[in-house]
């Protein structure tokens, strides 16, 4: 099995992403976390020198939600980030944190942000129908911010579907809001402690 470092980058650093990173890699070798799930986006033209990391639900491989800093100058904001483009989102989440000062001062607040949402417990929310889960949310426990859904209109309840829509339980691209489907049949444990 192939090892992976933490953050690693095939590119050379700068003196100030370089010192951000070596505090980062030394404080990330005791997360609860897969170092695969790091990594570092060099900035181009005017973007900012990014350093992220995907929560997942290490049972499942499934990637929950992208979390990152992004350090410009002497400044870091971190916070839920697009998985694609490694962007903060327009307005903050409740995750959101900002900081400024030297790159190894900025490096253990990073360090200390991700702990925190690392060590964040996340539930799953499942429903059923004829035995078989047909809707799931993901979500952090103590705050209930939701990470990710899926629903299943196949195993779903027939026409269950149609009326989340002519309710208006829907998000985004058509993607059905698991609000609109009541208290969940099970709740369950994916990742840190609950107690």
């Amino acid at each position: 099995m192939e090892e992976y470092d933490w953050f690693e980058c095939d590119e050379e650093l700068d003196e100030v992403q370089d010192a951000f990173v070596t505090v980062l890699r030394e404080r990330a070798v005791t997360w609860a976390a897969d170092p695969v799930d790091s990594r570092l986006v060099l900035p181009e033209l005017d973007l900012p020198f990014v350093a992220c990391l995907v929560i997942d639900a290490p049972q499942e491989n499934l990637g929950l939600m992208t979390v990152g800093v992004h350090l410009k100058g002497d400044r870091l904001r971190g916070d839920r980030l697009d998985h694609q483009d490694f962007t903060l989102p327009e307005t903050p989440t409740s995750l959101a944190m900002e900081a400024s000062g030297d790159p190894e001062e900025l490096a253990g607040k990073a360090a200390d942000w991700f702990e925190a949402i690392i060590g964040c417990p996340v539930v799953r929310y499942e429903w059923l129908h004829a035995g078989q889960v047909y809707a799931s949310l993901y979500l952090f426990s103590q705050t209930g911010e939701k990470l990710s859904r899926m629903y299943n209109r196949e195993l779903a309840p027939p026409g269950q579907r149609n009326r989340l829509v002519e309710a208006g339980y829907v998000v985004g691209r058509g993607w059905i809001d698991t609000s609109g489907l009541g208290e969940p049949d099970r709740i369950v444990p994916v990742r840190g402690s609950l107690s």
